[in-house]
């Protein structure tokens, strides 16, 4: 959310931000609200103080007559102020609802396009292998490892159901052991995360409105989150953080859940795509400084490149055009596994910043050096989504006789160097 002082001087950045980010959102309409707004506030404040020297002039009336006038002149001015209360919870809702609509700034730097293919290359890292054989996908090398079931996970969990099994269990839990040493090793403060949050936290990180459809909602009304950011963000919500902590450095782990309501059609086979999987999260909050924003979205960038090549799986890294920015980001790099069934990049991480867009719904602030109270800045990255990342890692180093390379650095966590079909 931003501040609406900010939005009522610069409306042209508003229309430009919505403009690129391919957001219908009307400025006008919230600066109409927020002039309706302040007007009410003000009558209404001047005839609760109206009332109240009513109260104490009537107290010291002694003449019946006077004082029976008075209380007329009262109860007028009460009846007033109760319609005129009414009219400010109606303008109030409106304006809130037109207030979490407002798009964040994108960086300067962000590209303007349609879509995700307007996202733009800034780096590549590695070269594609060249097999002297068709490579096979995903699917059919993990079925045959033994390491993966579709069928029995569409019996028990429905459309977008799986299993991992054997080597498929096995890789999943040294790809997280991995990944804690990796990240813990670059000063983050390990957090398992709940999966059940409340709205108001899917409000305050950007989610809410917009994904609604996107989301598991529970019987009781609250959500299953689709990243570890929700609840991460969340425990500091409503805290004033003190400022020599600052920055916090977050690795949070949790299950997630999302229905992609808006994939109908894509990936529908194997685990590309599913509706449950497990995600470690980078979350960084800084001083409220652009410069302070960008050097740590750069450095949580760098460690998920750092993280991928330690597996030497190629990949390329692209800055995210407007209309593939969220409500709340200010810029968005992803990075892109290569996936050689498809002679394709496919996304596997997104790392973002938001400058205070987060903090200032979910009210998370500090002190500066002069004793100022300041909104936090804050940021994202994913840092491990399984079992998206098996795809590229299975199908990069497969072999002609359906067999797979152990990548060097997970062969003591697996026990194998090869995993090998089970028939």
């Amino acid at each position: 959310m931003l501040d609406i002082k900010f939005i009522r001087e610069n409306p042209l950045l508003i229309k430009e931000a919505a403009r690129k980010k391919r957001i219908q959102f009307y400025v006008e309409e919230l600066i109409d609200a927020d002039n309706k707004r302040r007007e009410l506030l003000a009558s209404v404040e001047k005839k609760r103080a109206a009332q109240n020297d009513f109260s104490e002039m009537i107290a010291s009336i002694s003449d019946p007559n006077e004082r029976a006038v008075k209380l007329l002149e009262m109860k007028n001015l009460k009846s007033d102020l109760s319609k005129e209360e009414e009219e400010l919870k109606k303008v109030m809702k409106k304006w809130q609802a037109l207030m979490i609509m407002v798009p964040n700034i994108p960086d300067i730097s962000v590209p303007d396009g349609e879509g995700e293919a307007d996202n733009r290359e800034v780096k590549r890292f590695g070269t594609p292998p060249k097999f002297d054989f068709t490579p096979k996908d995903h699917v059919t090398l993990m079925e045959k490892l033994g390491a993966l079931d579709l069928d029995r996970g569409v019996k028990i969990s429905g459309f977008r159901g799986y299993l991992l099994k054997n080597d498929g269990a096995v890789l999943s839990f040294a790809l997280w052991q991995y990944a804690f040493s990796f990240f813990l090793s670059k000063g983050f403060t390990p957090m398992l995360a709940p999966v059940r949050v409340r709205r108001e936290f899917l409000v305050g990180t950007g989610y809410l409105p917009q994904g609604e459809d996107d989301l598991y909602q529970t019987q009781d009304g609250e959500y299953l989150s689709g990243t570890a950011e929700v609840p991460t963000m969340g425990y500091f919500a409503d805290e004033v953080i003190p400022k020599e902590k600052l920055p916090l450095k977050i690795l949070s782990f949790s299950p997630c859940f999302r229905r992609e309501a808006g994939s109908h059609g894509k990936d529908t086979k194997g685990i590309m795509r599913v509706h449950e999987f497990y995600k470690l999260e980078q979350v960084v909050l800084c001083e409220a400084s652009h410069e302070e924003s960008v050097k740590w979205h750069e450095w949580l960038n760098r460690n998920m490149e750092e993280f991928i090549e330690a597996f030497n799986i190629p990949y390329r890294t692209v800055v995210n055009c407007g209309a593939d920015l969220g409500l709340g980001q200010v810029k968005k790099y992803d990075v892109e596994l290569w996936t050689p069934s498809e002679g394709r990049f496919r996304e596997i991480s997104s790392a973002s910043y938001f400058h205070d867009f987060q903090s200032r719904r979910l009210n998370i602030r500090y002190k500066d050096a002069d004793g100022k109270t300041k909104f936090v800045h804050s940021l994202n990255s994913t840092a491990l989504p399984t079992p998206r990342i098996l795809v590229a890692l299975i199908e990069n180093n497969q072999r002609a006789d359906g067999s797979v390379a152990v990548p060097k650095v997970l062969q003591s966590l697996v026990g194998k160097e090869v995993m090998t079909p089970s028939d």
